[in-house]
């Protein structure tokens, strides 16, 4: 072989190699990657459930019927954590500005306790039908609970 035969054999072999690493490099899809400390957190919170807290309400859903237009209604969703550890509700929010809750923020809940979340619900320029919803996030292995408020607004006359 000659030289011109050597430099063409190894400059194929080269295009190739790199040809072949993008092609299967690009198949890689970062998003469905699993980081193994993610994977490790959700694991001990499984095989730990049964000492995690465990939050229980006597309704997560109510409906405040047929208000008007500027009433503030309220509303409260009583708790229990019939857990094994104590329950913390780091926060709470509304799903807008007129929907209100009041909560026990980072007060711990022993297991067996009960507590209050209320609700208040400010219906001025609301006209119609309204669902809002309040998202507290807990120590629970959910981490997430919704709460549902629903009104039907009868407008203000003019």
């Amino acid at each position: 072989m000659n030289n011109k035969n050597i430099k063409l054999s190894f400059t194929t072999i080269l295009i190739a190699f790199f040809l072949a690493f993008f092609l299967t490099s690009c198949k890689s899809d970062p998003s469905k990657k699993i980081k193994s400390e993610n994977l490790k957190s959700t694991m001990e919170r499984i095989s730990n459930s049964n000492t995690l807290p465990e939050i229980e309400f006597d309704k997560s859903n109510h409906d405040f019927k047929e208000i008007s237009e500027g009433d503030i209604v309220e509303t409260a969703f009583i708790f229990t954590n019939v857990g094994s550890s104590d329950l913390i509700i780091s926060n709470a929010s509304g799903s807008c500005g007129c929907t209100v809750p009041e909560y026990p923020k980072d007060q711990p809940i022993k297991p067996g306790e009960t507590g209050i979340i209320k609700v208040k619900f400010d219906s001025s320029n609301k006209p119609g039908l309204q669902r809002k919803t309040v998202t507290l996030t807990t120590n629970t292995l959910q981490g997430k609970q919704m709460l549902n408020i629903k009104a039907i607004v009868t407008p203000k006359s003019n």
